[in-house]
């Protein structure tokens, strides 16, 4: 490829490596930036840095090729809710078996990341531009570029943060790595937690890489992390406990380590747990399955759910902003189900 972008008013001040994201949208900025440091992006004639602002008017010339990009992350088909949005950020509500990036073995996935790309184009593209993009083979170039900034794992349900420009982003990974960002999940564990009702408890208790199992991570009392969670009881069932849970760090897998560490394991975690699926056999004496019917799990995926997010306001006087993602649909359910054949009974 060789082509010629003349930069655009209204793009004026953006670092380059954020222009060229918006202009080829279907490659990402990792992709980009090298391209950039090995010369195949020119800024009136002369090498540049990703980093480097553009002025109006100012001439790129590119020479990569798209086709050597990663394939673009995959839109999952599904409308994802919208729980808070303004001129920086908005709130999603992520649903349970989706990944929020491509993953490393499955890029042709769906993913959050292509949702976000999805509606970065709706948003930015008319339907003319867009059909004139598709009969030149490439994308066309879009408004915003969202991005996720930060994590939830696959198998769990709940809010996520989404960045709407560089500078939010950038606020909000700060916020992040100052543990000004606050979380609730709610958890269902293994056994009857001793927690009286109303009160807290604080587990605090470092977190390192499992250098047996890779992927994992264990508690280390020398080399971990510190790592915080904050924990009680919100409802009771016999041999079971719904907790809720506030982490104040934000480490990889902290709250199921912690619940594993101190003898409550999500119910379904295939990691840190004991089941990858819970069957109403499990929990409802004198189960008896349909003849000549496989039994299906009432939950197969982790009973984690991030319920809450609170993000300090970007402004000195400035509100905070909160979102609440409601009780997945296979969560509720198991939870009236333990409710009927688990009842607590003091």
């Amino acid at each position: 490829m060789n082509e010629t972008i003349v930069v655009p008013w209204d793009r004026a001040g953006l670092e380059l490596d954020e222009f060229l994201c918006l202009w080829f949208p279907d490659c990402g900025k990792g992709f980009l930036r090298r391209q950039v440091r090995e010369g195949l992006v020119t800024v009136d004639g002369q090498r540049a840095q990703p980093s480097q602002r553009l002025r109006a008017d100012q001439v790129l010339i590119v020479t990569f090729d798209e086709d050597d990009a990663p394939p673009a992350p995959v839109a999952p088909g599904i409308e994802i809710p919208i729980l808070y949005e303004d001129d920086d950020l908005m709130i999603v509500d992520k649903p349970a078996g989706l990944a929020v990036e491509p993953e490393r073995w499955e890029r042709s996935a769906a993913s959050l990341a292509g949702a976000l790309l999805a509606l970065s184009r709706a948003r930015s593209v008319p339907a003319r531009a867009l059909a004139e993009s598709e009969d030149r083979g490439r994308a066309a170039p879009v408004s915003a570029r969202l991005r996720a900034v930060h994590r939830l794992d696959k198998d769990t349900s709940g809010v996520l943060l989404v960045a709407k420009h560089l500078e939010a982003e950038r606020f909000l990974r700060l916020a992040f790595e100052e543990d000004r960002v606050e979380k609730t999940y709610f958890a269902l564990v293994e056994g009857e937690h001793p927690l009286a009702d109303g009160e807290e408890e604080l587990i605090d208790l470092a977190i390192g890489p499992d250098e047996k199992r890779s992927g994992r991570v264990v508690v280390q009392e020398r080399g971990g992390k510190p790592s915080q969670t904050r924990i009680s009881v919100s409802e009771r069932f016999r041999g079971f406990t719904w907790m809720r849970c506030r982490p104040l760090t934000g480490r990889t897998h902290q709250i199921r380590v912690h619940l594993a560490a101190t003898g409550f394991p999500l119910v379904v975690d295939p990691f840190y747990g004991r089941r990858s699926e819970l069957h109403l056999s499990a929990v409802k004496a004198g189960y008896r399955a349909k003849r000549g019917q496989p039994e299906r799990p009432l939950i197969a995926r982790l009973t984690l759910h991030a319920a809450e997010i609170r993000v300090p306001a970007r402004q000195l006087g400035g509100q905070a902003i909160a979102a609440q993602a409601p009780l997945p649909k296979d969560l509720a359910h198991l939870l009236k189900q333990l409710g009927r054949v688990r009842a607590w009974r003091p």
